[in-house]
């Protein structure tokens, strides 16, 4: 079989663009939509090469899956080909988020949407112990072989769910501590998670085995320094001008922060970054209600692109209730938050991989660099528990003393039965809570 020819620029721009609208099914699903295109139908990448550039985004901070898209991007077609690839993931999103946060906020009151909305809480608290077991399972495994993991896990979750310890603090913890147990029981930091390569024949790709690494993902010095300012320019400019227009406690500029130290600290994906954004978003600036991040969650889980993209709901509803352009431009005001928070979280994935590629892509597989993240990933587990324990309160108890909830938590459960024991999909699942909550409500039950 032949070699394919090279990729047109073109033609990969429709693909990006393409599968940013059908990237639905979280990033496993989205991988895997990625694997079946570029590696087994168009046979751009090959499996070994397909597998090293996942297993170089999973150690970085931020979405995998679009992280992966903007590294096979880059790789076909350099720095264009990477900003293309990875902007039109996110972008299809971006746009149905505004539109649904829309409805959301000037809408959300209505009796039947309430009532959709009532059966979707509760689906949330299931989805997020699903993911609590799924990546619990994959991390911490028997506790007898692994008790440093499962110590580690358990810190993160009391320190944040009863000691009130930020976040970023647990994290660098967590990373200190894995950082040691490398050097002192290294079978139990060995950096699980990663992807192993295949040397099997299969036919020929663009980017193959045997094909040399292209002279622009080659490690330069020049080239990093010249990156790194682009992206140190890129997010002082729009900060610069937020903190000129509103003022450096406007909450533009708050947002802007705060969502670039969230994409620093999202090793883990979306659900390990959640915990961070519910603190600050919810209890610290009140941007949003508690219950309003649920229901911002359960839209991310139903739009395509990366699930972090509930962050440009959550900017949304920041924009519309502090009405960040007057009483009178709440949905500009609205969209524009939304943009601003989208572009600061996802602006050091695309520095991460186009300046540090090479560089991180050289260590690799090497213990003494991920033990610390697989310690990041033990304490991933414990606060992803404590954000299932936040809202499972909020689904038992949706008013602080009132009486507890009980059609909610049987929603829960049978959620929670159909995706741990059925395997059933994440969006029928979120369709199955909705027609509860209307049929609950009609009944006078919810």
């Amino acid at each position: 079989m032949e070699r394919p020819a090279p990729v047109p620029f073109g033609e990969a721009l429709r693909f990006w663009l393409r599968l940013g609208c059908i990237s639905f099914g979280g990033p496993a699903g989205q991988i895997a939509i990625m694997h079946r295109e570029l590696v087994e139908q168009k046979r751009w990448i090959s499996e070994s090469r397909f597998l090293h550039a996942l297993n170089y985004c999973m150690v970085l901070p931020g979405p995998e899956a679009q992280q992966l898209a903007t590294y096979i991007g880059w790789l076909l077609h350099r720095t264009w080909g990477g900003i293309v690839a990875g902007a039109l993931f996110v972008l299809p999103s971006v746009v149905l988020l505004i539109a649904l946060s829309w409805v959301y906020a000037a809408h959300g009151q209505v009796p039947w949407i309430a009532a959709i909305f009532y059966g979707i809480k509760p689906a949330v608290a299931a989805i997020v112990l699903q993911a609590l077991w799924r990546i619990g399972g994959r991390t911490l495994k028997d506790p007898r072989r692994v008790p440093w993991l499962w110590a580690i896990a358990l810190f993160a979750f009391v320190a944040i769910a009863w000691l009130g310890v930020p976040f970023p603090l647990v994290i660098l913890a967590a990373a200190g501590v894995g950082a040691l147990g490398g050097r002192l029981v290294p079978g139990q930091f060995g950096g699980a998670g990663a992807h192993a390569a295949t040397s099997a024949p299969h036919p020929p790709a663009v980017i193959d085995d045997d094909t040399p690494t292209p002279g622009h993902a080659l490690f330069s010095r020049s080239r990093l320094a010249a990156v790194a300012g682009a992206g140190a320019a890129l997010w002082i400019a729009p900060m610069a001008a937020l903190v000129a227009l509103h003022g450096r406690d406007g909450t533009l500029a708050q947002m802007g922060w705060f969502f670039t130290k969230a994409a620093l600290l999202g090793f883990g994906g979306a659900y390990a970054v959640l915990p961070y954004v519910y603190q600050g978003a919810v209890e610290n600036f009140h941007w949003l209600t508690g219950a309003q991040m649920m229901d911002g969650l359960a839209l991310g889980e139903t739009t395509p692109g990366p699930l972090i993209m509930v962050v440009a709901f959550v900017g949304f509803m920041g924009g519309w209730t502090r009405e960040v352009l007057g009483p009178s431009q709440l949905f500009a005001g609205g969209a524009l938050a939304a943009c601003v928070v989208t572009w600061f979280t996802f602006l050091p994935s695309f520095v991460l991989i186009l300046a540090g590629g090479p560089l991180v892509e050289s260590t690799h597989g090497q213990l003494r660099f991920t033990a610390p993240l697989t310690g990041v990933t033990a304490a991933v587990v414990g606060v992803i528990a404590t954000l299932a324990l936040f809202f499972l309160a909020h689904v038992a108890q949706p008013v602080a003393g009132g009486p507890v909830d009980v059609p909610a938590l049987l929603i829960v459960a049978a959620a929670s039965v159909a995706l741990l024991r059925f395997k059933v999909g994440v969006i029928p699942v979120i369709a199955g809570c909705a027609v509860a909550g209307l049929l609950l409500r009609a009944a006078g039950l919810g």
